[in-house]
Formats: structure tokens, sequence, C-alpha cells
């Protein structure tokens, strides 16, 4: 199977891509490399990998990305909150219009027959009360970020297509942990690095509640959607985490501290974080059998291996944030 992966040289993406190669899948990357390239580096001379420098804001890009390919998993997106509210055209064209263009020519295509696309629990904003809550409950998305998530989500599923075309929406947790392109502006990395390197946590809004998932799990979920049985599948939206993996962030710092104790917590007490949900991930585990291997403890102690024998240089160069102060 050619799988062609959008934002492929991305935080998920270029672990996806090395997780593909290893089961034998030919892999094709489609990127415009906003953050450069060195995630790719490593799977450039290997036979089953093939790159594409492009943007999927271009019609003949993602044609020719296209071509012979067997399933699409879309992660190619302007990601987060401050990213897409910085540029809110650039996000709503790369999010949205690009999306739902490369959704029509994938089901103009006849070789493909898989769509997988990368939502986000942040679609469920805010929770009311302290229940759990999952794939039936409203989406109240409070960002540009999610509004736009939602919106190619909601088309998506009520979409008629072929019957042999597939399409599969994943709502992922909050994403941690190391990754060939690796990221520091993420809650748990950017937590974890700051303490390694002996710097105080300023945290605020302690109380909110978040789910979280290990990159690696995150990106095996995606592989999952493509080898699993069309019926469970088709026309299906999958919260991608774990039960037991929601946290406060002040519940982090705790964890934090039990594998760093000098670390020195400062808490901004703050009412206005928008977002506040724990999420409940059975439909996954029980309809697929999905399951994750990696918890937040093991991917704190990832991050402080990283930091403490200096295997990156300058953690805290832009190169590692989605977004530039």
């Amino acid at each position: 199977m050619r799988v062609l992966i959008t934002g492929g040289a991305g935080y998920i993406g270029s672990v996806l891509t090395r997780q593909l190669l290893e089961k034998g899948y030919q892999v094709r990357v489609l990127d415009c490399l906003n953050y450069g390239g060195e995630s790719i580096l490593g799977v450039l001379s290997n036979p089953n990998f093939e790159f594409l420098r492009g943007d999927i804001r271009r019609k003949a890009d993602v044609a020719e990305a296209l071509q012979d390919v067997d399933a699409v998993v879309h992660l190619a997106a302007i990601v987060g909150d401050p990213a897409c509210a910085k540029q809110p055209q650039l996000a709503r064209e790369t999010n949205l219009n690009a999306s739902l263009m490369l959704y029509e020519l994938c089901q103009n295509q006849s070789s493909v027959k898989r769509f997988v696309f990368a939502s986000t629990c942040s679609n469920y904003g805010k929770m009311e009360g302290s229940d759990y809550i999952d794939e039936t409950a409203p989406l109240k998305p409070i960002s540009l970020y999610a509004e736009l998530k939602v919106a190619f989500e909601q088309h998506l599923l009520s979409s008629k297509t072929r019957g042999d075309f597939i399409p599969t929406a994943l709502r992922f947790a909050t994403v941690y942990g190391i990754s060939p392109r690796m990221r520091f502006d993420l809650t748990v990395n950017e937590f974890t690095r700051d303490a390694a390197l002996g710097r105080e946590l300023v945290i605020y809004g302690e109380q909110f509640w978040r789910p979280y998932c290990h990159v690696e799990d995150l990106a095996r979920a995606c592989a999952l959607i493509l080898e699993s049985p069309c019926d469970k599948v088709d026309h299906e939206v999958f919260g991608v985490g774990d039960k037991s993996e929601n946290y406060q962030k002040k519940m982090l710092a705790e964890e934090i501290k039990r594998i760093l104790p000098e670390t020195k917590v400062k808490y901004v007490h703050k009412d206005e974080d928008p977002r506040d949900y724990r999420v409940d991930f059975t439909k996954i585990k029980k309809q697929l059998g999905f399951s994750i291997t990696k918890t937040v403890p093991q991917g704190i102690r990832e991050i402080v291996f990283v930091i403490q024998n200096g295997i990156l240089h300058d953690p805290f160069n832009k190169i590692y944030s989605n977004i530039s102060e």
C-alpha cells in the first residue's frame, strides 16, 4: 500500500512516516517544510520513501502527490490556537479550504480507498460539570483552530462518498513526547524542558483538565485506522488517547516534581482558560482494540533525558515552536 502523508515532515507526521516504513508501507510525504526538513533526513535513503515539496493549498501539488496512492493520512495544518490566531487567513486557507479540495480530489481518484483526518479534542471546548465526555458530546469550538477542525470534520462525516472510499476522523488528545521534528510549545514538553534546566515553572490556570497522548501513540492510531475493517471505520470519528491520561496542569507539575524534586512551581490562578475537558476514549479501545503504549510520566522522563544529555543544542530555539514570538 502506498500512503500519502500530508504534513509528513511535521511533529506527528515524521513519527508516522517511520512507523509505516517499518511496517513495509510505501510512504509519500507532501510537505511545504515550514519548519525545515531535518525530520526526514533519516528516511530519505529508504527505497520505500518518497518526498514531494509542495503546498496543500495548490491543486497541482496535491494532484501530483495523489498519483497511484491507496490511502491518505491528512495531518498538514496550521496547528494550535496561537498559530491560527496569528495568521487567521492562512489558517482558513490551509485547515479548511485546502482540506476540502484534497478530500474532493481523493474521492475523484479511484485508487484512493482510505482517508484519515487528524482532528482534535479541542473541538469539545469547555465541558459542563465534571463528567467525562466522548464522541457523542456536543462540539463547542472556542478558537479558530478548533472551528476549522470541526467544520472539516463535519463535512467528512456527513459526506456522500463512493462505496470503496472510507473516510475516518480522529480527535487527538493533546500531544507530547519525542519526535524527529521536536516541539517545545506543547504543555508537557515545555514544562519538562524548563524544569530540567532548573527554571521555575509558572503555571496559569492549574485547575483546568486536558487529555494527553504520546506522539507515537497518536501515529499508531493513524496506522490502525488504515488496517481496520472498513465497516468499523467508515465515516466514523474516534477520540485518540486513554481515560487515565486526563490531567490538570497542577497534576503535570506534580509528575515532573516526582522526577525532578528540586523544581520550583508558581501557580497563577486563572478562571478564563476556555478549554477544560476530560475525555473518555472507550470507543477506539472497544471498537478497534487500541491502547496506548506510553504515559505522561514516561514522556517526561524521555524529555528530561534529552535535555540533561544535551541531545538538542538549544532547546529554546524558535525552530522547536509552531509560532515565533
